[in-house]
């Protein structure tokens, strides 16, 4: 369900990147009361046609009695709908359509020594993870490694050195620029799976970490993740958030591809109601629903964002792409339903679980 909730500032923090914050009415408090990592799907209209787009908070998780702080990151990609529209015409006072916030890229606080590998706006929800962390929890550490292209381009520069500032024991941090030589500190260039495996054993011991948080670009992550299987990291304690995928044909797997039935029909079960329709050729278990149920939850529609997840209670399914679930949800039945198509005659999900 959307929410109008209305914009009550905007800031430019780099050239192509502002952070909005969007004011919660008292009635609506608990609803947008967010978990450190977590993030909102939003919506606008333009043209007669409803846009879509998924961004992190990036703002401390609080606790009740006091407010719900949103704010998101937004940076401006080329030929991005909703993206030029921020950084373009959105204007204090302006009006948001917004979802509960969601997501499961989280770190409830809690004691421990937790680190991040992160590039460009991928700081984002992790800009939240450790506020919210070391706020609350006296002798948590946590370790932050960024990429980023320049300086200039490097979203939240003072957000992170106020974090350095605040808890100069507990807090560590360590930047690397792609494009840009720096004074001090690393080498320019790429944070890629052999320079990772070379620099992380000089910083921490990377099976004793409790938590790692990658988020960033696909290619980023899938280096970073290599890099600390290698080192000895429990898969496990390794959770993803993939911002943008570059290669349509990179990443997970192909789908095995399997004959679909000539005819099937899927029942799928939202906010407590469940329905059946037929699957017209062709068509996502996602578009499927939205047929009849507007009300659908999606985002991305491109296996990335992880918004449709859906239990999948009996049938098969084929997948044609996964960047959004790790690989405890799939063992445990959870499809993206953007992706899904069936393969038996009869498919249910459940969108509710």
């Amino acid at each position: 369900m959307f929410h109008p909730l209305r914009v009550s500032a905007i800031e430019r923090i780099t050239d192509d990147a502002v952070a909005v914050t969007l004011a919660v009415p008292p009635e609506l408090r608990e609803t947008f009361r967010h978990r450190p990592g977590q993030h909102l799907n939003v919506r606008y209209g333009v043209g007669g046609e409803e846009i879509r787009r998924s961004y992190s908070i990036c703002a401390p998780a609080t606790e009740a009695p006091a407010e719900p702080s949103l704010r998101v990151g937004i940076r401006m990609v080329d030929g991005g709908a909703f993206s030029t529209y921020a950084l373009k015409e959105l204007a204090v006072g302006d009006l948001v359509e917004a979802m509960a916030p969601m997501g499961r890229f989280v770190l409830e606080p809690r004691p421990g020594y937790f680190a991040a590998i992160v590039g460009g706006s991928g700081i984002t929800p992790v800009l939240s993870i450790a506020a919210t962390l070391l706020a609350r929890e006296s002798t948590a550490r946590f370790c932050l490694i960024r990429s980023d292209r320049t300086a200039a381009s490097t979203m939240f520069l003072d957000e992170v050195a106020d974090l350095k500032d605040r808890y100069p024991g507990r807090f560590q941090l360590v930047t690397a620029l792609s494009r840009e030589e720096q004074a001090a500190g690393l080498p320019s260039g790429r944070l890629d799976r052999e320079r990772l495996t070379g620099l992380l054993p000089s910083l921490l011991s990377v099976p004793d970490v409790d938590g790692w948080f990658l988020c960033g670009p696909f290619g980023l992550i899938r280096e970073a993740e290599g890099a600390l299987l290698t080192l000895g990291a429990d898969r496990s304690r390794i959770h993803q958030e993939i911002f943008h995928v570059a290669d349509e044909g990179a990443g997970s797997p192909p789908a095995t591809r399997t004959t679909a039935p000539a005819e099937s029909r899927l029942t799928a079960t939202l906010d407590g109601r469940s329905g059946s329709w037929p699957v017209q050729d062709g068509e996502s278990l996602l578009d499927t629903v939205l047929r009849s149920r507007a009300d659908a939850p999606y985002a991305c529609k491109g296996g990335v964002c992880g918004t449709c997840r859906a239990f999948l209670v009996s049938g098969e399914v084929r997948m044609d792409r996964n960047y959004a679930l790790e690989p405890e949800e799939t063992g445990a039945g959870f499809v993206l339903a953007c992706q899904s198509h069936p393969v038996t005659a009869e498919v249910e999900i459940d969108f509710d679980r």
